[in-house]
């Protein structure tokens, strides 16, 4: 293999990102990582391209060799170790910036198996792409064929959704089963050093998730454990788009009942600055109530005029619009909307705090329940 290995992007004619393809149990058999993998990927891209000395850039995530044990051959792994000192892997904290740092200044094409949903916002060209991503498939007789990955364009539901998961990933709060630990996320956490505030929920500020230590959340400013300080409160955010512009968001609070109109009163999200006068006379002066209550928002139709609402699948997009019935409450999911009057649209953030975030996870866990050779989920005493 290492006569197709580059030692630097600049030489390579693709790059690959190898903590994707060593893992991708599609394809070499089984093993939760292996080089054999790499191997295949190599000899499909030569009869892909015709070319026996066709290069490749090899980047991994620290993390890769950091799994040794999970080698299907302890010898794969001092074998990457070797081509880490040799230059010809680079290792990093976090593969996938890298690879898509590399991607985006040379247009160099890429191997892997993954979409990199989370990634988008900060690389918008991975949007729509079709030509600049291979994904490894198997083909005849435990070969591998290299097809083109057309990316798709992911709506900003999906990509909220996939960065909550890589956030949990980097502080270490997804099982082996990539389930998260729920009894970690959902409890608010404070360090015992009186000064530090980095997890307080008390703070006001931005609260950090607690990163786990060998099975402990842990302070990563003082390393010392955290001190469970109770449920940690839930949150929903909404946004005002007034003629398809965000012109404000809103953050309610665990227990809330917020009243939404053009005056509502005290207490309530006044909206008639962010409207025309025109606009203003057809949204009611308390037009719709929402409230968030263990983790759950809903959302309750108190209008003169009438609301509408429409609905996000899974993947986020929007179903039709359909009318309210006054004064029922209607679940109000991440990606739903709300249209109080026309250009005049509430909707759910796509991101989604620890209760509802806890609450969606059970959810699924209910839906695809986990093999009995699966991990199950941590819980902490």
């Amino acid at each position: 293999m290492e006569r197709n290995l580059a030692a630097s992007a600049d030489r390579a004619d693709y790059l690959v990102d190898l903590s994707n393809i060593a893992r991708q149990t599609s394809i070499g058999g089984p093993g939760d990582r292996s080089l054999h993998r790499l191997r295949l990927v190599l000899q499909g891209l030569v009869r892909l391209t015709g070319d026996p000395s066709v290069s490749v850039y090899l980047i991994a995530d620290s993390s890769l060799l950091g799994g040794q044990k999970h080698f299907t051959d302890p010898a794969e792994a001092r074998l990457l170790r070797r081509w880490v000192t040799a230059g010809l892997v680079e290792e990093v904290a976090d593969a996938d910036d890298r690879v898509l740092e590399i991607a985006g200044m040379t247009g160099i094409q890429v191997i892997t198996g993954d979409y990199y949903v989370d990634h988008r916002p900060d690389h918008p060209w991975i949007q729509g792409n079709t030509w600049q991503f291979l994904k490894p498939e198997p083909g005849r007789k435990g070969s591998v064929r290299l097809v083109p990955l057309d990316m798709g364009v992911r709506t900003q539901a999906e990509i909220s959704r996939k960065m909550e998961l890589s956030a949990l990933k980097k502080q270490g709060l997804l099982t082996s089963a990539r389930k998260p630990l729920t009894d970690v996320v959902t409890r608010a956490w404070r360090c015992p050093e009186a000064r530090c505030s980095l997890y307080s929920v008390r703070s006001g500020g931005r609260v950090l998730l607690p990163r786990m230590r060998r099975g402990v959340p842990t302070c990563e400013l003082h390393g010392t454990p955290l001190l469970d300080d109770g449920p940690r409160p839930g949150a929903a955010q909404l946004k005002a788009v007034i003629d398809g512009t965000c012109a404000a968001r809103y953050t309610l609070d665990e227990g809330s009942q917020t009243g939404i109109g053009r005056n509502p009163g005290e207490g309530g999200i006044a909206l008639h600055g962010l409207l025309t006068a025109e606009t203003a006379a057809r949204v009611s002066r308390r037009h719709v109530v929402v409230q968030v209550k263990g983790g759950s928002v809903v959302v309750r139709d108190t209008s003169t005029y009438g609301t509408r609402m429409r609905s996000a699948g899974k993947r986020g997009e929007l179903g039709a619009w359909e009318q309210l019935p006054p004064e029922t409450n209607r679940p109000f999911r991440p990606g739903d909307e709300l249209e109080l009057a026309s250009g005049v649209v509430l909707t759910r953030s796509g991101r989604r705090f620890p209760a509802e975030l806890a609450d969606a996870w059970r959810a699924e866990a209910v839906r695809t329940p986990l093999p009995t050779a699966a991990v199950a989920v941590t819980r902490l005493h």
